[in-house]
């Protein structure tokens, strides 16, 4: 049965025409990005970092492999929506329980196929991430989808936390995540250091790492104070990953404040931005982001090459770190800070998902770092 015609409209006035995708007749808005990895839709679809945003994926077939309850990041998918040229009828993967389609239409999610993705983020890389909407169905008006989507609320002081993390505190401990590993081995012996994670929009994969190196995690809500982690008495503290404008998730970098000297912290994505925000820094919207799953970042104590997985609209201005504060990582593609420590407290942040192994692990060495600050 043929599909509707579906049009993508972005703030700047461009319409462009495809075949509906996903939720047919469904309709979705949010902030248009691009994420240049070949695989792992169904991970960035559902992770948390994506709330508020319509993915275009560069890579021109998706679907491929289909999906899989064993590679989501979250319950449920996070994203808007989704822009692909071609959304593959065919699923041949042993693992596959279903297709990306019906996993869409399961979960309400509207997208667009048969579209130039090259030239969309081309649009993306000279104008900038913009507002949009995409909508399904016949006889269409673009003009009116343009001032929808001009209506989009933008991501500039959005703090988009509350819709993502946990309503109530949870505990995981080494046999409290038993979805697929590709290392299963826990790391460590003895006593597993207690920690506390903060969820901004927590992804599962960076459980099952913290899991992995030794750690038992209590989880607890965004908006949770200096004082309500203090009040678990945790050898560490995790700031985790998540959407919107660091800037904006007052309560957080509060908490993170009171946190700094009393708790050794590791932070990555959003919590690297909040303990930035938290010493005095200040952060900025890059203009179309990086997001995909081969930036090259440096470590600048090591002068070692990582290649990374990321997924970020904002990034930490070098220029207002203080003193107390040094750049531990650059990003090579644009020379933006990819990490920061403190040097009179043990804490420590980067710009990127060291557990989601693009390299595929020259990253995780981060989890060792903190379990050795942790002790």
């Amino acid at each position: 049965m043929p599909r509707p015609t579906a049009i993508l409209a972005l703030e700047n006035g461009l319409t462009i025409e495809g075949t509906a995708i996903g939720a047919v007749g469904a309709e979705c808005s949010g902030e248009l990005v691009f994420n240049t990895a070949m695989s792992g839709y169904q991970e960035i679809l559902t992770d948390p970092s994506y709330k508020g945003q319509i993915v275009t994926f560069t890579y021109p077939h998706i679907g491929n492999y289909g999906v899989s309850p064993d590679d989501v990041e979250s319950d449920r998918i996070q994203a808007s929506g989704l822009v692909v040229h071609e959304l593959s009828p065919v699923v041949s993967n042993y693992r596959a329980t279903g297709s990306l389609q019906s996993y869409l239409e399961s979960e309400g999610i509207a997208g667009i196929e048969g579209v130039d993705t090259r030239m969309i983020v081309r649009i993306l890389r000279s104008e900038g991430a913009m507002r949009c909407v995409i909508a399904h169905g016949e006889n269409l008006d673009g003009r009116e989808l343009v001032e929808r989507a001009r209506n989009v609320p933008s991501m500039n002081g959005l703090d988009l936390t509350p819709l993502v993390t946990t309503k109530a505190p949870y505990h995981v401990g080494e046999r409290g995540i038993t979805e697929w590993d590709y290392r299963p081995e826990v790391r460590g012996s003895g006593a597993r250091p207690h920690i506390v994670a903060l969820d901004f929009g927590i992804k599962r994969n960076i459980l099952r790492r913290l899991v992995h190196h030794g750690f038992d995690v209590t989880v607890l809500p965004a908006d949770t104070s200096a004082e309500g982690v203090l009040a678990h008495n945790p050898d560490g503290v995790f700031l985790s990953n998540g959407p919107g404008d660091p800037a904006a998730v007052t309560s957080a970098i509060e908490c993170a404040k009171g946190l700094i000297g009393k708790k050794p912290i590791f932070g990555i994505c959003l919590g690297h931005q909040i303990l930035s925000l938290a010493v005095g820094a200040s952060t900025y919207k890059l203009k179309f982001g990086h997001r995909g799953a081969n930036h090259p970042v440096k470590n600048l104590a090591t002068g070692g090459i990582e290649i990374t997985s990321q997924n970020h609209g904002f990034a930490v201005d070098p220029d207002s770190l203080p003193q107390n504060v040094t750049m531990t990582h650059v990003n090579l593609n644009d020379q933006t800070c990819a990490g920061i420590a403190l040097t009179d407290a043990p804490a420590f942040a980067v710009q990127y998902h060291p557990e989601a192994s693009p390299g595929p692990h020259d990253s995780d060495y981060l989890f060792d770092q903190f379990r050795a600050m942790v002790g």
